[in-house]
């Protein structure tokens, strides 16, 4: 028991009064939780700054006829009019909704399914097979970058290299990039191509599945096939549904190679439209500002529905090692 010396008897000591030492406590919880405070402040000044003023700001602006050029202080209020006008009357903003939707239920599928096919074959472990792991992962990490897209634009031109790779074998190319049939395709190419980031994931999902479920189920005479259908996929769901709510929410985000093929118009004729290009030309082109933060409301709506629904449906197909679902 702590001891403190009694007032008025000097050399005589008694045991230490409660509210002293709620006091000292209270004192330390103030001084911690304030040390944590400042060292959180660089995040939090970031949030704040850079992300929860800027969204609010937005929501405002999207109620208004703000063209950038205006002062805030004379911008005016116009309520639902940018909503009512994108659902209503404008034919390019549903342009926009379509490309985009049949870029990531084409490409997000093709890219998970390209992804776990290399996760399955790099998951063995022969010589130089962490080579071929980074050199599969190699073009993720160059992302959306504007470098990468001007080599991909000029390997599908009408001169570029696909085409020269054709004509060895006497076939003809076309003008991918600049052909609207098949504009919106060499860009699900590109993303499908860059497959490295969901593959690291789906190998190490695979490290993870016991390899006595393999075993047991080739004891009861299941193939390859049969032991990917009941074993591998139930046992990477997880994995892939974690997989599958990035890469969908990463396919609608889609800009950088849609601006640079179509040098920020959406060309040809509007078939690389996508949803964010078309936001970044109303704002910044058009200089609709208040209209394109109503669209980026929308889109910031729409993609919480869909990984709202997400999330609600996979507790039907994604199994957890624990049994819960």
């Amino acid at each position: 028991m702590a001891l403190t010396t009694v007032p008025g008897r000097t050399g005589r000591t008694g045991p230490a009064r409660p509210h002293a030492k709620r006091r000292r406590g209270g004192r330390d919880r103030h001084a911690e939780g304030l040390a944590g405070y400042v060292f959180l402040s660089p995040w939090l000044i970031g949030l704040m700054g850079v992300t929860a003023i800027p969204m609010l700001l937005s929501l405002w602006l999207s109620f208004t006829n703000y063209d950038i050029l205006t002062p805030l202080s004379e911008v005016q209020w116009v309520g639902l009019a940018n909503y009512e006008r994108m659902f209503t009357d404008d034919p390019s903003y549903w342009h926009a909704v379509r490309v985009t939707v049949t870029f990531a239920l084409v490409a997000v599928p093709l890219k998970l399914a390209a992804a776990l096919g290399v996760a399955l074959l790099l998951n063995k472990a022969w010589r130089g097979v962490g080579l071929f792991r980074a050199l599969f992962y190699l073009p993720s990490l160059l992302g959306g970058s504007v470098a990468l897209a001007i080599v991909w634009v000029n390997m599908f031109n009408r001169d570029g290299a696909f085409n020269s790779f054709l004509a060895l074998f006497g076939i003809e190319g076309l003008p991918w990039v600049s052909d609207p049939d098949w504009a919106l395709q060499t860009l699900m190419v590109l993303a499908i191509w860059q497959f490295g980031a969901p593959m690291v994931i789906f190998l190490a999902g695979l490290k993870q599945v016991p390899t006595e479920l393999y075993e047991a189920a080739s004891v009861d005479g299941a193939g390859r096939f049969r032991q990917f259908w009941h074993v591998t996929l139930p046992m990477l769901s997880p994995v892939i549904f974690f997989n599958l709510v990035l890469e969908t929410i990463n396919g609608f985000q889609g800009f950088t190679a849609a601006f640079v093929l179509s040098n920020g118009t959406g060309g040809p004729v509007d078939s690389t439209l996508m949803y964010t290009l078309k936001l970044y030309i109303s704002g910044f082109t058009d200089l609709e500002m208040g209209y394109a933060s109503a669209m980026a409301w929308v889109f910031l709506l729409a993609i919480g529905l869909i990984t709202v629904v997400f999330f609600s449906t996979g507790r039907f197909w994604v199994h957890y090692s624990d049994g819960e679902k």
